[in-house]
């Protein structure tokens, strides 16, 4: 064989610099734009001459018509007005479609979907964030499949999930936030109104041909958009890392056409969502204390890109099917600096709520893959037990939020603990995700985790102690009781009495610690069964008000309440 020479694999491996510049011959391979100078420009930024270069891309696709998606705020701001430039420069006719929903909806997706058959295009653009680029990878579906229903291709089991097996129009993604990573993937989300829950439509046949990724056009987006678009990222990374490993999923399909765009964790995927996982990390919290930092946005977006292409393939599992009903369940909830008319939580949020319950239950697969994330977050792991990955972890994700300041758990956004029936039955639908869980999870478990996290984290501020006794009574404002009636044993759940039908009080306050450890969380020393009975703790700025009650059979079938208080007052000293 003949040997090539370094030069030529080093031209090759460039992709904006090799002789095929045009997206029209690249066999629908996204090319990632990445930084480089033309000399006697007079622009520097790669960024800028990226974005102009789009009007070029569509007259080599020798497109004749061009359909640009965005919202009615990105369609104000610098990248729009790049592109429709780009546009006219290079003499290519477009329409401009700019009513995109933030969080789409069945309903505006198909507002999207009769515009495009209404007006016809040989090439798609989608210029804002995941929202903009799904609703054209839906619009440019349907636009194919003028005959089809909606739900057809709609992801079982609320539609039919029917193959797509036509090639789809061309498609440019324009990634305005640093967030979903659709530039990437093969994916498109919506909330179904009817049901009250999100699905989505899933196939490689959806994939951009072509993704600009371009450090420049999140510049503008306010620091909240910012953050939940990170965190997004950040979830996209760490579930695919940890999820279900290919090599432990079921029998393939007979057809390659019935099989699932996402395959499990892998060492493909382990590689784009480590490094994803490593460069958010760095750089979220950076854009939380200076939102202006250039350079950890231009990490942050090339982050997205890199997690996309991660989970593109292995997929994603709990964290996502959960955030799905928190999202499409949310009455009047809108997150701050959303420049929107309609209840929002955003996919990041809803994403990252539920996240440190989530891997302490997850843990448990594989602890050691767990205690590798927790080393990632900065967490030293040199001499940490396996059995402890699940809680490294969990606290490692909390103390990640806090410096986030995300809201405080999903009674946030106006759940209680009676909306947990509804959450966990919108969330039952997205099989695809759940199936890619590394622990297999059923109703009971998914209640539980939305349990633990209606609260993530009630306080942040604390006064040192050694014994609960010594503290000052009167001064010391939070009080953790533990009630019951005197009886050894208590049932703690059915699930719980079939494996072990007797367990002491010392089991149930060791079965309160999660929920408790997650009110206290800042408190560094032991919690003992001693201190569950009493435990005061200082420096509470705010009035919370806070309660989790539980009822468990005892043997003789007699109900016993185990109730922990979190409250807000002085209280004397009657131990």
């Amino acid at each position: 064989m003949k040997s090539v020479p370094r030069s030529r694999v080093a031209s090759l491996m460039r992709l904006t610099q090799s002789a095929c510049t045009c997206p029209a011959h690249m066999g629908g391979v996204i090319s990632r734009h990445l930084p480089r100078c033309k000399s006697g420009s007079g622009k520097s930024m790669a960024s800028q001459i990226q974005n102009e270069e789009v009007g070029m891309d569509a007259r080599n696709m020798k497109a004749k018509k061009v359909i640009v998606y965005t919202d009615s705020n990105i369609t104000k701001l610098h990248p729009m007005k790049t592109v429709i430039q780009s546009l006219e420069d290079n003499n290519v006719p477009y329409t401009v479609y700019d009513k995109v929903r933030a969080e789409p909806s069945d309903k505006s997706f198909k507002d999207a979907i009769e515009f495009t058959r209404k007006n016809g295009c040989d090439l798609f653009i989608a210029v804002g964030g995941g929202s903009s680029i799904d609703t054209a990878k839906v619009a440019n579906l349907y636009y194919n499949y003028p005959q089809a229903d909606f739900f057809d291709f709609v992801n079982a089991p609320v539609g039919k999930g029917m193959p797509i097996e036509k090639k789809l129009t061309p498609l440019i993604a324009i990634p305005t936030t640093a967030g979903t990573g659709s530039e990437t993937t093969g994916t498109a989300v919506f909330d179904f109104k009817d049901l009250k829950i999100k699905t989505g439509i899933a196939s490689r046949a959806l994939k951009p041909i072509l993704g600009i990724v371009d450090p420049l056009n999140i510049r503008t987006a306010p620091l909240q958009v910012q953050i939940a678009s990170g965190l997004d990222v950040l979830f996209h990374a760490l579930e695919s890392y940890t999820n279900l490993p290919y090599n432990m999923r079921g029998p393939a399909p007979q057809n390659p056409l019935d099989r699932p765009p996402y395959q499990g964790a892998n060492p493909i995927s382990d590689v784009w969502s480590a490094r994803a996982l490593k460069m958010t990390i760095d750089s979220l919290p950076q854009l939380k204390r200076n939102p202006g930092n250039t350079k950890a946005q231009s990490q942050m977006i090339l982050a997205a890109t890199y997690a996309g292409i991660g989970f593109g393939n292995a997929g994603v599992h709990l964290c996502h099917g959960m955030s799905y009903p928190i999202s499409g369940l949310n009455k009047s909830y809108i997150h701050p600096q959303y420049n929107t008319d309609h209840s929002l939580v955003p996919h990041g949020i809803s994403v990252a709520i539920t996240a440190p319950s989530v891997f302490k239950f997850t843990s448990t697969m594989d602890p050691g893959r767990h205690l590798e994330v927790a080393k990632a977050f900065g967490v030293d792991i040199s001499n940490v037990k396996l059995l402890d990955a699940g809680e490294i972890l969990s606290d490692a994700i909390k103390k990640f939020l806090i410096d986030l300041e995300l809201p405080d758990g999903i009674s946030a956004f106006g759940y209680s603990y009676s909306d947990i029936p509804a959450l966990v039955e919108g969330t039952l639908p997205q099989k695809r995700l759940i199936s890619l869980s590394p622990v297999p999870t059923g109703t009971e478990d998914l209640s539980r985790i939305f349990e633990s996290s209606i609260n993530v984290s009630l306080l942040t501020s604390f006064e040192e102690a050694n014994d609960y006794l010594d503290w000052e009574i009167g001064k010391h404002v939070v009080t953790i009781e533990f009630k019951h009636d005197g009886k050894e044993y208590v049932h703690l759940s059915s699930e719980n009495s079939r494996r072990n039908p007797r367990l002491n009080i010392e089991k149930a306050l060791e079965d309160l610690r999660g929920a408790i450890n997650s009110a206290i969380r800042g408190y560094e020393g032991d919690v003992s069964a001693i201190a569950y009975i009493l435990l005061r703790i200082s420096g509470i700025n705010n009035e919370y008000g806070f309660l989790i009650k539980r009822q468990h059979r005892f043997p003789n079938n007699t109900v016993a309440d185990i109730t922990v208080t979190i409250c807000y007052g002085r209280h004397s000293n009657n131990h």
